[in-house]
Parts: C-alpha cells; structure tokens; sequence
C-alpha cells in the first residue's frame, strides 16, 4: 500500500512505524505537521491509500480524515483521552497501560478503534517506557490495523459501549502541567520524588528553585545514603547533582534553565555544567563500585545509587553497561568509559559485552555540551577525538570476544561504536540510524573501515547517503546486526547473558579469539587503522572549523528542538522494501 505518515516530529517511534512497514513491503512516506496547507498539499501529491499519525500533537484537517481513513496511533488503553496519557500511567503507579489505534475524527482521540495492544509499565523514566514497552505495543497495534484495513473487511468498533474493550479505569484526563509535576522538598519522600522526575524526565522537566533560579530537572535516580537537608545539593557524581529528600535523596544528572521571555530557547546539559559558577563546593561521591574500578560489582542487596557506568562479571564473561541521557555521550563520558572498558580488559574473561541494559545504546557526540562550550569547534573536535580512542580501544582489542548488545536505539558515531565489536546482538525493537548526513558531517568512529567491512560498500554507500532508520531485522539482513534477540525490554539484559555465557563456553570461541590478532595484522597491513581516522578527521577538521558549514547551524536547531520550515526531502521521498545483501 501507499501510506502516508503524518508526525510532529520524525522522532523514535515514527522511525521505527516508518521502517517496520518499509519492510512489510509498504511504500511510505513522512509529512511533519507544519500546518494544515502542507498537510493537504502531502495528500494531494502522495495520493495514499492510508494515513498514520504514531506521534501527531495537532488535528489532522476535518476536510482529510472526512474523506480519508487516518489512524492515530494513542498511548492510552481504550477510552483513554488526553495529551499527557503516558504522564498519568507514571503518575498514578499504574503496572499496566496500552496502546489504541483509533481512526480520525472529530472528537479528539474519540474515533472508532481499529486496534489496541496492552503494555506493562515497570518503574522507569516515562521517555524510556516510551521508547521500548510503549513502542513494542504501538508497532504491534498498527501492524494489526494496517492488516485489518488492507483486508477491506475489518469494521472498527467505537469507544465505547459494550463491545469496545473499554477498561473501567480508563478515561478522559486532562493536560498533566508543572503544578502536578511540582517537588515539595519539605515532605515528598524519595520515592515520591523520584515518580515526578521520572514522569517528566525527557520532556518537559520538572519546573523547580534552585539555587535562587528556576530550572527544569530531568531524569531521577534514588539515593539511600546520602543525607543533607531537604532540597539541598549533597554531592556530585559523573556530571549529575545529588539533592536531599525528607528521607534520604536523588540523583539529578541533567538540568535546563528555564527559558526568558523573548529569550532563545533552552536546552539540557549535564547538571554540574549547567550550574557552572553557580554551582557550591560539594563532594565528589565515587560509586560504590569505584575503588578505583575495584572488584565490587554489586551492590548490597537493597542498596539504591546511581551510576552512568557498570561493570560486572559472571564467571568468563563481563558485562560492561552504560547508560548516558539521550545516548549522547561528551568528550568527558568517552574518556570514562574507556577508562572502565580498559579496566574490564584486564579482567580474566572470555567475552566482555559492551551495553547490554535497555534503552538507548548510543547516539555519539554529545550536540548539546558541545552547543555550550565556549568554543563549539574545539569541543567538537576533542568529542570526536575521544570517541575515536575508544573505537580504537575496542577494534584493537584481541585477546577475548567482544559482543555489542543494543537494547535500544543506536545513531551515528554510537551505532559505529557497536560495529567496533567482533558481534553484534539487538533487541528486535531497536532502530538504528547509521549515518551523519543529517547533521552535516562526513563522521569518524572508524566508519569507513567497519561499516564496509560489515555490509560491504555499496551497501555502507546506501546507508549513510539515503539517512534513513534501519530495523533491527533490516539490519540482521544486511549483516549489520549479528543477532537479533527477541525479547521485553526487561527481559534483554537476562537474555544477553544467557546468550554470552554460552558463548564463552562455545568450543569454536577459543579459535575464534585466537584468529583475531592475525586478522587484525593483515588488516593492518592493507590500510593501517591510522589511515581510516586520519581521513575521517581531515574531513571533520574542515567541518568543525569552518563557521559557515552547515554543521553549527543544524547543531543549534537540533539542541534547541527548533521546527523545520518543511518535511525535508528524503522522508517525503520515502522508502520501500529495498533487498539487501551482505558484504
């Protein structure tokens, strides 16, 4: 079918709706909703035998879903309404939430329900339930409503009465604003807190005082030995603050200051640096595991801290994990973690897998600190410098096997960072967007020597000139992705491990391990890895410092979230099924 996808943002769960049906055969094309003129225009030109809206914060025109059958894609269970659906199934404590794909019309999230798909909710950040249970949920219920509309068959049922579904808890909510968001320090207990940070943790934040400035917190993490008084700042850790409840404290490791009228718009930064000179002298708290990278890998039963590096072991094998908001990870991040990766290397293990939790695996350079920094250019240029020692670090490693587990999603130099590994493992609902194009870079990470060498090189051509997101099956199929594991978003870490400890006890790892180093010497001797970076970097150099490249510009609207003036070219051109090949 021609089907048209009309989104307020190309953001993750559009990507993956865009890039499941591209696979399943489907032409499919994207208009971001700019206004109604464009929106009518799209359908005009695109003449689609469908419409989806997976995330659509504005009407579609009467006059289009009048005439012709669209789908909006909801987080709620049947009979839920509202814009903040996901923001009350945190607030409320709710273990079980859904997704509903109801048809247009003109009573908002009102129309007759072509599918709805049900979806646990465990105790995590409202953009993370988002991005994986919610998305799992939300691909299932299109799926089936593309397949029931394609049949010609298929009649929706309303929202309500006795054969819609509806659960008895399920209604009408209204906007979820700051005033329900609000921390009171002098009573909320940790918990407590934590739920209002995890509502609000991408977007919009948790508007609160601090410091004698009002700041948007996100993203929250419990805290049980610390101590201080209620609200106050305790300690520091990798970046993120540490704030005092009544009964114990949280972590915070990103704030944005709150925008000033006529101001320019606002963005996240790692807390520490967004407090700069404002910031108290405080402790810098090491994790407990930190002695430093000593051997206690776990914590204490019923300890809660926080942390955005992990390591453990399980017999022959180490679990490297790491979580940075948003997957970006600065010039400071990289070096951490690869402080703690050539810690785990000298660990006596087989196999050492890299990422492994849910959510995002990477995204690359840190865009946002970079905006920040007194010289975007320099700062860009040790990023991506100091990513590069860690690619090196891992490409360069041959004494054990070293597996990629994406969880989550994976962008630019992040999913080249994966590549890096001798395999490969990604949870099937995971989208990954090998490219730079977008943002105006050529990109490094040792792309042009792992991505060729992976999927071969008019199939590394295809990916980073078209831009588009790649399914973890696509990927599989092509030969990006070793292996794709079906599991929950909760079951991915206990699955990884299963899967890697049987590969350490593979009778074929041995071998494995030990051709490695002489791979990497002819390698070596055909182009040197100096070589690929060298390249790569010229190209970057020229990028970072020159003032008129497009890079900056693109840059600043990415960390401002700044609209497009229209749907860019390559989503409206669209995608259909494209068989691939591996290299």
């Amino acid at each position: 079918m021609e089907i048209l996808l009309v989104a307020s943002a190309f953001n993750s769960l559009t990507q993956r709706v865009f890039a499941e049906l591209g696979d399943r055969g489907h032409s499919v094309r994207v208009e971001l909703a700019l206004g109604d003129e464009p929106m009518r225009e799209a359908v005009r030109r695109t003449d689609p035998d469908l419409i989806i809206a997976p995330m659509l914060k504005t009407a579609i025109p009467a006059d289009i879903w009048s005439t012709r059958v669209c789908l909006i894609v909801h987080p709620g269970p049947v009979g839920d309404r509202g814009p903040s659906s996901l923001d009350w199934a945190v607030h409320t404590g709710a273990t079980e939430w859904g997704v509903t794909v109801l048809q247009a019309a003109r009573e908002m999230d009102g129309g007759d329900v072509w599918a709805s798909v049900p979806c646990p909710v465990p105790a995590i950040g409202k953009s993370d339930l988002y991005r994986n249970e919610v998305s799992d949920a939300a691909l299932a219920a299109v799926l089936l409503a593309v397949e029931r509309f394609a049949s010609g068959t298929y009649v929706p049922r309303p929202t309500t009465g006795s054969n819609s579904g509806a659960k008895a808890e399920a209604r009408g909510r209204p906007y979820f604003d700051q005033s329900l968001r609000r921390v009171d320090w002098a009573s909320d207990p940790t918990d407590t807190v934590v739920r209002k940070l995890r509502g609000a943790d991408s977007q919009p934040g948790v508007l609160d005082d601090l410091l004698g400035e009002e700041w948007y917190l996100h993203g929250g993490h419990p805290e049980d030995t610390l101590r201080g008084r209620p609200g106050e700042l305790v300690a520091t850790r990798s970046g993120a603050v540490c704030r005092a409840t009544v009964d114990g404290a949280v972590w915070i490791p990103e704030l944005r200051p709150r925008r000033k009228t006529g101001g320019p718009a606002t963005y996240k930064l790692p807390a520490v640096l967004a407090l700069g000179d404002r910031m108290p002298a405080l402790p810098e708290i090491a994790a407990p595991w930190d002695l430093p990278w000593g051997l206690s890998w776990e914590l204490p039963a019923g300890r809660r801290t926080w942390s955005d590096i992990r390591y453990r072991e399980a017999g022959p094998v180490g679990f490297l994990s790491f979580a940075f908001a948003g997957g970006a990870m600065s010039t400071e991040q990289c070096r951490r973690l690869l402080a703690a990766y050539r810690f785990a290397c000298s660990r006596p293990t087989t196999v050492l897998v890299l990422g492994g939790s849910r959510d995002f695996f990477s995204n690359g350079i840190h865009l946002n600190v970079i905006e920040a920094a007194a010289d975007p250019a320099r700062e860009s240029w040790e990023n991506i410098n100091a990513m590069d020692d860690l690619v090196e670090a891992l490409l360069t490693t041959t004494d054990r096997m070293l597996v990629s587990a994406l969880g989550g999603n994976a962008a630019a130099g992040g999913a080249m960072l994966a590549l890096a590994a001798d395999e490969v493992w990604c949870r099937s609902g995971a989208v990954l967007n090998p490219h730079y194009r977008l943002m105006g870079l050529y990109g490094s990470e040792y792309w042009t020597y792992t991505l060729p060498r992976r999927v071969g090189s008019e199939e590394a051509e295809r990916l980073t000139r078209r831009a588009l997101p790649v399914t973890a099956s696509r990927a599989h199929e092509i030969g990006l992705v070793d292996i794709v594991v079906e599991s929950t978003p909760q079951d991915f870490g206990a699955v990884v491990a299963r899967r890697a400890s049987l590969l350490a006890s593979a009778p074929g790892t041995r071998q494995r391990i030990g051709e490695k180093k002489a791979a990497r010497e002819r390698d070596e001797a055909v182009a040197p890895l100096s070589a690929y970076r060298d390249r790569e970097l010229a190209e970057m150099h020229g990028t970072f410092f020159d003032p008129g490249a497009p890079y900056h510009a693109l840059r600043a609207a990415f960390v401002r979230k700044t609209k497009p003036a229209s749907t860019p070219e390559h989503l409206r051109a669209g995608t259909s099924r494209v068989v691939g090949h591996r290299g």
